[in-house]
């Protein structure tokens, strides 16, 4: 059994490890050495508790570790890149269904030595963590059925939303009220329940409410709600590196939502109010035009023409598993002295650095992939631009038609080059549920079938 001390330095390490971790993902090149920090810093925190004083139910704790071992361990090797946006989103439920079942077992928990003012505040600890739970948990569960498909991706807007989101918040307030003064003589159970299942309800009712199109935001938005659940958990276990860790989740998932908005033209509160869709002017325009096909030979024939060459991935890459394809794409025109560039929209995925994560996997180079920002103004110098299964962030509706659900949000502006090849399986619209005027642009030229199939089939005449 660890002294004290030694957990608290324990403790102090992890932190430090968590903290470097952080600054590694925040660039490409020091993403997998930040993985590794926050490994080992995890490991750390687990051992330096398991050994702790606090700890002496060896049996059920070792089961528990199994088992999530287990889980973990299998969800690592079998997910793949496509489904880690759901993966993400289901974690954060677990985690906020776990700040639920800590809550409730410190109410019931009656050992407790804390009187006067120390228990209120425990009281409200044990409240307010329960109410970031219960949030987390069903919002969490909600994004996981948008991500992989179980629940429609475009906004549920109830009739005077924001009323009834206020009037839940109300109640949360009044229910906290009664649920203190009842603790006092050893009752509060009734209140606590029913606030459980309003934040439930809310969680529910705020996710649904949000389009497709801000599922970027609304992954990393979970993810600084687990954070702070966390940071609750900690507070009523009275454990130091709970609240530390948790504090940096959350803050850092906030910093990291507001980068997705800004990086969307969108404000923050009015994508947790409605998202996509709830903000045009009226009817979106309809789409017309004729669809100008092309075939592999003469996409192959433009990129032995081209000079340079821009490369937009999207879902429908990861969809595909076509990030290694492209790799291979990548090298064979690179090695032929072309200029060949990624173009990387923020929120292109369903989860913030979707398609960084993914070109990383193949082994493409750091240095030729750019972010919206620092190559749109590129686009006129580009000889041919190949989008990979995207479509609401190449579409020009965004800036041209104020109606536009998705009106406002900067886009990677590809019609400007001199022909922009898409690979998609069929004309639907994307994850936003926005027609594509670009798809019907004298410039576009549009390559049908599976991408990994078509880039198979490109790179087999490049070689030929």
């Amino acid at each position: 059994m660890m002294s004290q001390g030694l957990v608290i330095m324990s403790y102090v390490v992890a932190c430090i490890l968590f903290i470097l971790s952080l600054s590694g993902l925040s660039n490409q090149e020091t993403a997998r050495r930040g993985n590794y920090y926050g490994m080992i810093g995890m490991a750390i925190a687990i051992i330096a508790t398991v050994f702790s004083a606090s700890v002496n139910a060896y049996i059920t704790l070792v089961i528990a570790l199994t088992i999530g071992g287990f889980i973990g361990s299998k969800a690592a090797l079998k997910v793949e890149m496509t489904q880690m946006p759901e993966l993400v989103a289901l974690m954060h439920s677990l985690v906020g269904m776990a700040a639920v079942l800590v809550g409730y077992a410190n109410f019931i928990d009656h050992s407790s030595s804390l009187v006067g003012i120390e228990q209120t505040i425990h009281q409200v600890e044990i409240y307010v963590g329960i109410f970031i739970g219960a949030v987390t948990f069903s919002g969490s569960v909600i994004a996981f059925g948008k991500l992989c498909g179980k629940v429609s991706g475009k906004p549920v807007l109830l009739p005077a939303r924001h009323l009834l989101n206020l009037s839940l918040l109300i109640l949360t307030i009044w229910l906290g009220n009664i649920f203190l003064s009842a603790t006092e003589t050893g009752g509060g159970t009734f209140a606590l329940i029913l606030m459980t299942l309003i934040a439930i309800a809310f969680g529910i009712h705020m996710v649904m409410a949000i389009g497709g199109a801000d599922m970027p935001v609304v992954v990393s938005m979970l993810n600084s709600y687990s954070g702070w659940a966390a940071a609750a958990t900690g507070f009523m276990l009275s454990n130091d590196l709970l609240i530390v860790t948790g504090a940096l989740v959350g803050s850092s998932g906030a910093i990291l939502s507001y980068i997705m908005c800004r990086a969307m033209n969108r404000h923050f509160l009015s994508v947790i109010a409605g998202g996509f869709g709830s903000v045009g002017g009226g009817k979106a325009a309809t789409v017309e035009g004729e669809v100008s096909a092309i075939e592999i030979d003469e996409t192959v024939q433009l990129l032995t023409d081209a000079k340079n060459i821009m490369i937009i991935p999207g879902y429908g890459m990861a969809v595909a598993q076509a990030q290694h394809t492209v790799n291979e794409i990548t090298k064979l025109l690179r090695s032929k002295g072309k200029a060949v560039r990624f173009g990387i929209h923020p929120v292109a995925g369903r989860m913030p650095g979707h398609m960084n994560v993914l070109l990383a996997e193949a082994k493409i180079p750091y240095d030729i992939v750019f972010e919206m920002d620092e190559i749109n103004q590129d686009f006129p110098k580009v000889d041919v631009t190949i989008v990979i299964g995207a479509n609401d962030i190449v579409n020009p509706s965004a800036l041209d038609d104020p109606n536009s659900p998705i009106a406002g949000m900067p886009v990677l502006e590809c019609w400007n080059s001199v022909t922009t090849i898409v690979l998609k399986r069929s004309m639907a619209t994307g994850y936003a549920g926005v027609g594509n005027p670009l798809f019907v642009h004298e410039k576009t030229r549009m390559l049908f079938g599976d991408a990994n199939d078509s880039l198979q089939a490109v790179l087999k005449a490049l070689n030929a």
